[in-house]
């Protein structure tokens, strides 16, 4: 399960920027997660909640945003979502296709109380 490592790297990340702002207590980690990079969102939640006990991050929640697949055709330069993983274009059929999104894996934002 690679979300585990995920959410192990999410702490470390937001306890390091925590480092310049002591006194702040974090209470949301919102983090972006594309289709294609195979987490689970559930499973992430879970392993996060798992291990932010005995850190800064303690009562904080995890809210994951999915980013759908996002092509551009090179063939009729048509920009659509692919909704399974057949790599085609909605549009003309062509497999000559650019990714615009779906691999994303990204802290967004931090939401703290000071």
């Amino acid at each position: 399960m690679h979300e585990m490592s995920i959410a192990q790297n999410i702490i470390e990340i937001v306890t390091e920027t925590l480092k310049e702002h002591p006194n702040a207590r974090v209470e949301k980690v919102v983090v972006d997660v594309g289709v294609l990079t195979a987490v689970v969102p559930e499973s992430l939640e879970f392993c996060y909640q798992a291990i932010i006990a005995e850190t800064p991050l303690a009562d904080s929640v995890i809210e994951i945003h999915t980013i759908p697949v996002r092509v551009k055709c090179r063939a009729c330069n048509e920009e659509s979502s692919l909704d399974s993983f057949i790599f085609v274009c909605p549009r003309c059929g062509s497999s000559e296709l650019t990714e615009l999104s779906g691999r994303e894996l990204n802290i967004r934002h931090i939401e703290v109380a000071e």
